[in-house]
């Protein structure tokens, strides 16, 4: 694929396919990333002829020699995104473009080849179409999208793969957490970093997730439900949790949510700044440190904090953990009515139950 050619699309269809009645058993009760579709999609490409081989085929393994460049050089990205069911039957996708633009800029900073946007684009919808009776209808349900790139070069040496796969899988999924959107519990972490300034913090790749788990697997040790990092310079502001952006929300209506740089561009992130700000909300975005969250969480002027992103959408925070002791914000126990009004707004956005008035929601069925 060069230029503005776009590639056709082999289908391989898996022979044996899933009964309708086990299908349907499976949707029921899906959970998060544990249940996958029949099929998935891989598209290859070679510096000597750019993008090839595109092809739909039957979800399995994916061979390769154990000196494959990502496996020891971690040259690695990956997105996250839905696929809703509407009402009259069809399925639309939430910001795909946006995901599209965070992909080539991920690949851009691991030095690995854009994927074009329309390819982007295609591959998602060939996989939706052929394996649209995995999308389930239920309240907080959705198909969880996951395209991927890894470099595929056979050798043993630090410099770019020559050679790439891009590939897109699927799960039906329903809530992130369990037991729904209640507020969680956050443990901060006062001896693990998760990105610094000229590091990969603002691409979405594994490495930033592999490091992460340390400070996970401590917060859970302390029963908190995810880790929230400070920044990697003065350690004293906060930057992001594990995979989700934070909001402050205050008494005035006033929102902040620290500034991009390190942290991730949260496609979440970003539609929830622009519909706090059609709800009236002032949102600013600029260092917060730790200090300034427990010291007016006590105060009582900051109401209600949350987390944002593809797979937990607007999650309340109710309480924090640390080394130093803990602290509520809010009623640790109830969603806030900031934060619920939001997750009403962009959930409804998403499903279809509410006017688009952003062009975010494209339809692909």
């Amino acid at each position: 694929m060069t230029g503005g050619d776009i590639l056709d699309f082999e289908r391989h269809l898996t022979p044996t396919p899933v009964p309708d009645a086990e299908r349907e058993s499976l949707l029921v009760n899906p959970g998060f990333g544990k249940v996958f579709t029949e099929h998935m999609v891989t598209v290859r490409y070679a510096e000597s002829k750019g993008w090839y081989d595109a092809r739909v085929e039957p979800f399995g393994p994916i061979p390769m020699s154990p000196a494959t460049a990502v496996l020891h050089y971690a040259q690695e990205i990956f997105e996250g995104m839905k696929a809703y069911k509407t009402a009259d039957g069809g399925v639309t996708l939430f910001r795909p473009d946006a995901n599209a633009q965070r992909f080539a800029t991920s690949a851009r900073r691991m030095a690995m080849p854009e994927v074009p946007e329309d390819l982007f684009l295609k591959a998602i919808t060939e996989l939706v179409e052929v394996d649209r009776a995995w999308i389930p209808g239920g309240a907080d349900s959705s198909l969880y999208l996951r395209p991927y790139m890894i470099a595929t070069e056979v050798f043993l040496g630090v410099r770019p793969s020559a050679e790439y796969l891009f590939g897109v899988i699927a799960c039906p999924v329903g809530a992130y957490f369990k037991g729904g959107p209640k507020p969680i519990t956050l443990w901060i972490s006062q001896e693990y970093t998760r990105a610094a300034p000229g590091g990969t913090g603002a691409a979405k790749c594994g490495g930033n997730y592999a490091t992460s788990l340390v400070a996970q697997a401590e917060a859970m040790n302390n029963g908190c439900d995810q880790v929230v990092f400070l920044d990697a310079v003065e350690r004293k502001y906060v930057d992001e949790l594990g995979g989700m952006n934070i909001f402050f929300v205050y008494e005035d209506g006033t929102i902040i949510t620290p500034p991009l740089g390190t942290i991730l561009p949260g496609i979440t992130r970003d539609s929830i700044i622009k519909l706090a700000s059609e709800q009236g909300h002032k949102v600013i975005e600029r260092p917060y440190s730790v200090d300034e969250w427990r010291a007016d969480a006590a105060s009582g002027t900051l109401k209600e904090a949350f987390a944002c992103g593809t797979a937990a959408v607007i999650t309340p925070i109710g309480t924090l953990k640390s080394a130093d002791g803990g602290f509520t914000v809010g009623d640790p126990e109830a969603m806030g009515p900031v934060t619920h009004q939001l997750r009403t707004a962009l959930i409804d956005i998403q499903q279809g139950k509410a006017a688009d008035t952003h062009g975010w929601v494209r339809r692909v069925i």
